[in-house]
């Protein structure tokens, strides 16, 4: 035996950077996509854009100053073809009473929207309506970092109602996004936290509970030893906890990036344009489906460019080695560019027309008809890798023929509708159902759920259990 060094072949995978540069293109939302393609103009002489006007309702292109997405629409209101559709189904598009006139296409784009008014939006959708006017004050209460300065007793002082009224809306709050929202101390927000990282099926150490819940003083002075004394656990469990603390858990909730003031809005926010439209097509079980990006506006290699490669490749001699690795570079990193913004354009038409087609009952009538669809399912029909699903959805909006606009991610949960199944069955009770008789009675509409996971999804909604109510 001897010691030396050597060359030895051997076969391995490697990830080429077209692919890398292709997943981060097909990774941004429209917003970041928009900055990117600024920079690479600004960067690259050798492309040229070419910008179209698009509608400011649904982001179709503009013939002229003429929508013909939204005269379409307008024809088949007047046709009264919409009589198999649910009656909110074209209320985006038309309003009861309202002349062509009064008509403000401003009223239907997605507009800015502040965390407060999110909040409120989804709670709303959860609460009745005398619990509404008590999540507007406790939203209200929040302060920049998402925390409640106010107490449930002074709440339920101020609207005249039982304490446990006020701790059922505020439970409401603390289950939506950002997780910890609402929370009235540090410790809080970080069990909520936990709490949602669970149910997403994180692993959590298992002294980190046991920190956040007696030991954050001694944590934030490093005092290892007597917190792993004091639990009875090593100090490698309690330096692997601290890690996962400091990396998994926000102390300031509302804060990601920019800061946060309650009924204003987040600094940097912008429109919520939708990137994928899901039309109507010509036959009622059938979907367009059109990437808006694709009709806003349109890349090439600039001419010049393009005629400077092509006297390159013909006369050589004519130009420098400077020069011919200027024309070659630009333009063929120009080339990958384009190729690249093709792909995301292309794969993001696949995916939403594989949802479209899985989803159709719900595009038709609503909620109550989502299915369960899991990204790899969708990959699965595709022949992509779930990866290339998550990233081609994550942090994208998609607007529906009804001209709701909604994340992709709600295709993907189907709890959406079983919550809403149980709220109506809670709210038509002659007598208080158990959760056991819920989870009877949704097995009999085809919902077959666990009855744990009905009282999950009853905390989630702020439902007192049966013996409470």
């Amino acid at each position: 035996m001897d010691m030396a060094q050597g060359m030895v072949p051997h076969m391995g995978m490697k990830v080429s950077p077209r692919l890398v540069a292709a997943s981060y293109i097909l990774e941004l939302s429209s917003l970041e996509l928009q900055q990117v393609i600024n920079e690479e103009l600004a960067d690259n002489p050798a492309l040229e854009l070419i910008e179209k006007a698009t509608c400011g309702v649904c982001g179709s292109v503009l013939q002229g100053s003429i929508c013909p997405r939204c005269l379409s629409q307008q024809k088949i209101e007047e046709r009264g073809d919409e009589a198999d559709y649910p009656e909110e189904y074209f209320s985006h598009y038309s309003a009861s009473g309202s002349s062509d006139e009064d008509f403000d296409p401003l009223s239907q784009v997605a507009a800015q929207m502040t965390i407060a008014e999110r909040l409120m939006g989804e709670l709303q959708a959860m609460l009745a309506k005398e619990d509404i006017p008590i999540a507007e004050f406790l939203v209200g209460s929040l302060d920049d970092s998402g925390y409640l300065k106010c107490t449930v007793e002074e709440a339920a002082e101020l609207f005249n109602v039982e304490q446990s009224r006020v701790e059922m809306v505020l439970a409401l709050l603390q289950s939506l996004e950002p997780p910890g929202i609402g929370a009235r101390d540090l410790k809080e927000a970080l069990l909520i936290q936990l709490e949602y990282l669970a149910q997403d099926g994180v692993e959590i150490p298992k002294a980190v509970r046991g920190i956040v819940t007696d030991h954050l003083a001694e944590l934030a002075e490093h005092k290892y030893s007597k917190i792993a004394a004091e639990m009875g656990v090593t100090t490698d469990e309690v330096m692997e906890a601290s890690t996962f603390i400091k990396q998994r858990l926000n102390p300031y909730p509302a804060e990601e990036s920019e800061s946060f003031q309650p009924g204003m809005v987040k600094s940097g926010a912008s429109h919520v344009l939708p990137d994928v439209i899901i039309a109507p097509g010509e036959n009622q079980d059938e979907y367009e489906i059109e990437v808006v990006e694709s009709k806003r506006f349109f890349l090439r290699v600039s001419p010049m460019y393009h005629q400077l490669l092509s006297d390159l490749e013909r006369e050589p001699l004519r130009f420098s080695e400077d020069e011919k690795k200027h024309i070659q570079h630009y333009v063929s990193r120009a080339k990958l560019f384009i190729a690249n913004i093709n792909q995301r354009r292309q794969t993001l038409h696949r995916i939403t027309g594989c949802i479209a087609k899985e989803q159709k009952e719900f595009l038709r009538r609503g909620i109550r008809h989502l299915r369960p669809l899991t990204r790899a399912t969708v990959a699965k029909e595709l022949g992509m890798h779930e990866s290339t699903v998550s990233r081609a959805t994550a942090s994208k909006y998609v607007m529906l023929p009804s001209g709701e606009v909604i994340p992709f991610s709600n295709f993907f949960t189907a709890s959406l509708s079983v919550r809403d199944v149980i709220k109506e069955m809670i709210e038509n009770e002659k007598t208080p159902l158990t959760d056991q008789e819920i989870a009877a009675e949704l097995s009999k509409l085809g919902i077959f759920v666990a009855r744990r996971t009905v009282a999950k999804y009853r905390e989630q909604l702020g439902i007192l259990p049966s013996s409470l109510r």
